[in-house]
C-alpha cells in the first residue's frame, strides 16, 4: 500500500481490524456458554457504570462535542445501560433456546459474527455500551464506529471495557473501533465487510447502510410531536415536558420538538408550562431568524444549557430568569417552516388545536413532513384517543401520559425495551418498527424432524368462504 494514498491506507487498517474481530469471534464462539456471553456483557456495563469512569465518559463527551451537559449524560449512561442489562438477564442466547416436540422444532442460537456499529455524537458513551452489550450477548464480536467528535468519549469507553476484559481474559479484538480521524470511506468499507450493520444517527449514514451490501439493521429522524387534550392532567402534562424537552439539552431523538394543544386549555396549558420554566413567545420570526443562520441550525443554540441557548436566541432579559425551555407559537408545517422539525434544541414549537380531531389532523401533518414511524405523545385522561393516534398517524409509538425523552427508549415504569436507537417501520424507511434490542444481534439454526402429517381437507379451508360467495 502506498503510504502516500491515505485514503487506501484508512480501508486497509479497517480491513485489518474487521479481519481480528472475525478471528476473535470466532474463538468466542468456539468456546461459547451461556455464563461467557453474560459475564462479557456485564463486564461491559460496569465498564459504563462504575461512577468515576461514568463520570469521566459524560464530561468527555460534553467537553469533545459540545452537547449536552454532565449531569444528565451521567443519568443517561446508568440508567440506559441498567435497563437493558435487566432486559438480557434472563435472555437465552447460547446453545438449544427451545424445542418443541408438537412442531418438531429445535432451535439453536447462532452468532451472527462481526457488527459494524455506527454512532451518533449526541451520545458517544451510551450508544455504542448499548450496542456492545447486545453483541457480545449474543456471542458476536463488533467494530466501532464513532462519529468524528465521538472519537475520544468512545476511545475511553473501549478503554474501559478492555481493563474489564482482562480481569477474565477475554480478547480486546472481540471490542474494537476505527481509530483516528473517522472518514466516510473508512466507514463506507466497514459497511460493505461487517456481518450486520447497525446505524444510529445521521440520515446519510443510515442510507449508506440500506445500500451497502450488508444486512443492516438503521433507525430514522426523530421530530415527536405531543398533543395535550382538553381531559389531561395540565400540571403533570407540563412538568413532564419540560423534564423530558430539558434532559440532557434536548439531544435525544425522542425529545418533544411539537406539542399541539387542544383551544379549550391552551392558555391554562401555557401558564402551567410558564411555572415549569417554559417561556412563550408570541412571535415565531424571532426564533427562526437566531435558530437558522444561512440555512443551518444555529451551532451556538444546538444543544446548550439554557443560559446559553437565551443568549444564542438573543432572548436574554426578555424572558424569566429561570427559564429552562423556549416554547414558540407557530401555525405553518413544511420545508418553508423550519420550526415544524427536528430543532435539536430546548426550543419547543406549539401548535394551537381547535379540538382533537384538529390536533390529530396537526400531528399527523408534522410526521408526514418530518419524524415519520418513529414516535408521538399524549397527555389524556380518555382512554379511546392513544388509539385513534395508533389508527391514523404513521407512528411505530404512541407514548401517553408520559416524559417522552424517557419513556420511548424504555424505562422502568413501562414495556419497551432499553434502546437508544428506535426502528420507524417502513414509514421512517427502516426495516424494523421497535426498539433495537439484544433480539436483533442473534440467528438461530433449526433442527427440523418428521411429525404426523396435518393435511387439511379442501373443504376446511373454503367452506365458509364457498357459503358466502360459491364456488
Amino acid at each position: 500500500m502506498n503510504s502516500l494514498d491515505p485514503i487506501g491506507a484508512g480501508i486497509a487498517e479497517v480491513e485489518s481490524i474487521v479481519a481480528r474481530a472475525r478471528a476473535s469471534q470466532g474463538v468466542f464462539e468456539a468456546s461459547g456458554s451461556q455464563l461467557l456471553y453474560d459475564r462479557a456483557a456485564q463486564a461491559v456495563a460496569w465498564a459504563i457504570m462504575e461512577p468515576s469512569r461514568n463520570k469521566h465518559l459524560a464530561e468527555l463527551a460534553v467537553e469533545t462535542t459540545g452537547l449536552g451537559n454532565v449531569p444528565d449524560k451521567i443519568t443517561k449512561n446508568h440508567r440506559k445501560t441498567l435497563g437493558l442489562m435487566r432486559d438480557i438477564a434472563g435472555a437465552r442466547t447460547y446453545g438449544v433456546i427451545s424445542n418443541d416436540p408438537e412442531t418438531g422444532i429445535t432451535e439453536i442460537a447462532r452468532p451472527i459474527g462481526v457488527i459494524g456499529a455506527v454512532v451518533p455524537s449526541t451520545n458517544p458513551g451510551a450508544t455504542p455500551a448499548n450496542n456492545i452489550i447486545n453483541a457480545l450477548k449474543c456471542g458476536n464480536a463488533i467494530v466501532v464506529s464513532p462519529s468524528p467528535k465521538g472519537v475520544p468519549t468512545c476511545g475511553a469507553l473501549l478503554g474501559y471495557i478492555h481493563a474489564e476484559f482482562d480481569k477474565f481474559g477475554l480478547d480486546h479484538d472481540l471490542v474494537q473501533m476505527i481509530p483516528g480521524r473517522v472518514s466516510k470511506e473508512k466507514t463506507q468499507r466497514l459497511l460493505e465487510i461487517a456481518d450486520l450493520i447497525v446505524v444510529t444517527g445521521s440520515q446519510n449514514n443510515v442510507k449508506r447502510a440500506y445500500t451497502s451490501g450488508t444486512p443492516a439493521l438503521a433507525v430514522g429522524a426523530g421530530n415527536v410531536c405531543v398533543i395535550v387534550d382538553e381531559t389531561a392532567d395540565l400540571a403533570a402534562a407540563a412538568q413532564k415536558i419540560a423534564a423530558s424537552k430539558t434532559f440532557d439539552n434536548a439531544t435525544s431523538c425522542s425529545s418533544e420538538n411539537s406539542i399541539v394543544v387542544v383551544d379549550e386549555v391552551y392558555d391554562a396549558l401555557t401558564a402551567e408550562m410558564a411555572r415549569t420554566g417554559g417561556a412563550l413567545i408570541t412571535d415565531d420570526t424571532r426564533i427562526t431568524s437566531t435558530l437558522w443562520v444561512d440555512g443551518h441550525l444555529n451551532p451556538s443554540a444546538i444543544a446548550r444549557d439554557a443560559d446559553e441557548l437565551i443568549e444564542a436566541l438573543g432572548l436574554k432579559g426578555d424572558v424569566p430568569a429561570d427559564t429552562q425551555y423556549i416554547a414558540v407559537e407557530t401555525k405553518g408545517i413544511g420545508p418553508g417552516f423550519p420550526l415544524s422539525g427536528e430543532k435539536l434544541s430546548r426550543v419547543l414549537a406549539v401548535y394551537r388545536a381547535a379540538d382533537f380531531d384538529d390536533a390529530v389532523a396537526i400531528t399527523r401533518e408534522i410526521q408526514l413532513y418530518q419524524g415519520a414511524g418513529h414516535s408521538v405523545g399524549i397527555h389524556t385522561s380518555d382512554e379511546t384517543r392513544p388509539l385513534t393516534l395508533a389508527k391514523e398517524i404513521p407512528t411505530s409509538r404512541v407514548i401517553v401520559n408520559q416524559a417522552h425523552t424517557f419513556a420511548t427508549g424504555g424505562a422502568f415504569n413501562n414495556g419497551m425495551p432499553f434502546s437508544l436507537s428506535m426502528g420507524c417501520g417502513s414509514w421512517g424507511g427502516n426495516s424494523i418498527d421497535d426498539n433495537l434490542h439484544w433480539k436483533h444481534f442473534i440467528q438461530s439454526t433449526k433442527i427440523v424432524r418428521e411429525i404426523p402429517a396435518r393435511e387439511p381437507a379442501v373443504e376446511d379451508i373454503f367452506g365458509a368462504y364457498w357459503e358466502q360467495v360459491g364456488k
